[in-house]
C-alpha cells in the first residue's frame, strides 16, 4: 500500500517548483478554495497536494486535490487502490476510465515490520529525484477539490523485504498515455517501474 509520501520543496527540483506555485495559483483564485492549505513535506491522507491531470483542452496540468474517497458511513477515508482489479471495482471503474492522474511526489514511505518495532524507509527512483505515481479521481458533492487514490501492487523483488504492496510509479515514457484517452489501462500499468531503492529514515 502507499499510506505516506513526500513532496520535498526543500529539495532544488524546478520541475516541482513549477508544479506547486501553479498549485498555489490555483487554490488562490478558485472561489470557496481560497483558505484551503497545501501542507508539503511528508503527506498524510486527507491532505491537499499537487496533482497532474488533463485540462479541460487535454494538456497535462497540475491541480490541487485531496486525498482520499469518502465512503459513506465511515470516518476514514479510501486512500489506496489495487491495480489488478482496477476495472473491476465499480467505485474506480469510471474513474479509471474517464478521469486518472499523476502525483509526484520525492518519495513514498512504508515501514518494515522487524518484531515489535517497524523501520521507516523512505523508497525513491534512484535516477530521479521525482517519481510520479499512477491515481485515479473523482468529484465528490460535498468536498470543493476532486479527490483522488493511489493505485498499487505487488511490491518489486527488491524491496518485497519491507512491504507487499507499493505503489504503481510510472516512468517517464508512460506518463503521457495514463492520462491521455487511452483505454489501454493494463497495458500502460504494466510498464510500472521496478527500480526502486530504500532507505532506513
Amino acid at each position: 500500500m502507499c499510506g505516506r509520501f513526500c513532496v520535498d520543496q526543500e529539495i532544488p527540483i524546478e520541475e516541482l517548483k513549477n508544479i506547486i506555485a501553479e498549485v498555489d495559483r490555483r487554490l488562490r483564485a478558485t472561489p470557496g478554495t481560497e483558505q484551503l492549505k497545501m501542507p508539503l513535506g511528508e503527506i498524510f491522507p486527507s491532505n491537499i497536494v499537487p496533482v497532474i491531470a488533463p485540462n479541460k483542452q487535454r494538456v497535462a496540468t497540475p491541480f490541487p486535490m485531496q486525498w482520499g474517497f469518502t465512503l459513506q458511513g465511515k470516518p476514514q477515508v479510501l486512500i489506496n487502490a489495487r491495480s489488478e482489479t482496477l476495472l473491476d471495482k465499480p467505485i474506480f471503474r469510471k474513474p479509471a476510465l474517464e478521469r486518472r492522474c499523476l502525483i509526484p511526489a520525492t518519495n513514498y514511505f512504508e515501514w518494515q515490520k522487524d518484531g515489535s518495532k517497524k523501520i521507516k524507509h523512505a523508497l525513491k527512483d534512484p535516477l530521479a529525484q521525482l517519481i510520479y505515481m499512477a491515481g485515479v479521481y473523482r468529484l465528490e458533492a460535498e468536498k470543493p477539490l476532486p479527490v483522488f487514490v493511489i493505485l498499487t501492487r505487488d511490491a518489486a523483488l527488491g524491496i518485497r523485504y519491507i512491504h507487499d504492496r507499493m505503489p504503481v510509479i510510472l516512468p517517464k515514457e508512460a506518463r503521457d498515455a495514463w492520462i491521455s484517452d487511452s483505454t489501454d489501462i493494463n497495458g500502460i500499468l504494466s510498464t510500472a517501474m521496478n527500480d526502486i531503492t530504500a532507505e532506513a529514515v
